[in-house]
């Protein structure tokens, strides 16, 4: 959905990760609306285990995401690599929900949650990325003004799954029953007393 590019801060001095819409979409207001959502439910999470969010800017005519740069491989490569020490696979499954908890306390259940969304900073620690296919809740569970804005095409479309399939749980894929963070039976559980 987006492009990222590493990018130096001139001003802070420091490195960045850019997300620009590609080309084709930069002017779509629809597009548009969803990258606004994406840094909008970015803003709302500040967790260490989820990268952070700069800014939202317009450079040289495109809105970019500017973003913490999380250097180092995803979980996807550590995995193509080979087996995970039982050790550090419970730790990173650990860390992981923790940041997965925190977003769902702010009502953000993220819905694209995969090893290629999951990165492991140069020092180690584990990072949860890309929040853009992310649905917002109030506290009473019901969709907020952040979650009706435009997603994949336009608003949460009857029909339309976004996710990608092999990781997604039943409930998103076959739309029994709305998508939203776990408060009871084994899943929840573990998030909660692991």
């Amino acid at each position: 959905m987006g492009e990222v590019y590493r990018a130096r801060d001139s001003k802070l001095k420091r490195d960045v990760a850019i997300k620009v819409l590609p080309e084709g979409f930069s002017h779509d207001p629809e597009r548009l609306a969803r990258f606004q959502r994406e840094a909008e439910i970015l803003a709302s999470l500040n967790h260490p285990h989820i990268a952070a969010i700069y800014d939202l800017a317009d450079v040289e005519g495109s809105r970019v995401l500017i973003m913490e740069l999380v250097e180092g491989e995803t979980l996807a490569e550590r995995i193509a690599r080979g087996p995970i020490p039982i050790k550090d696979s419970l730790s990173i499954a650990r860390t992981i929900a923790e940041a997965v908890e925190a977003a769902h306390e702010k009502g953000v259940t993220h819905r694209d949650l995969k090893p290629g969304n999951i990165k492991f900073t140069t020092d180690g620690d584990v990072k949860v990325l890309d929040f853009g296919l992310a649905k917002v809740r109030d506290a009473g569970g019901n969709p907020t003004s952040l979650a009706t804005a435009a997603t994949m095409m336009t608003s949460s479309v009857p029909g339309v799954i976004v996710g990608t399939a092999a990781y997604m749980p039943p409930e998103q894929a076959g739309e029994r029953k709305r998508t939203a963070p776990r408060t009871s039976g084994p899943s929840a559980a573990c998030f909660t007393k692991c």
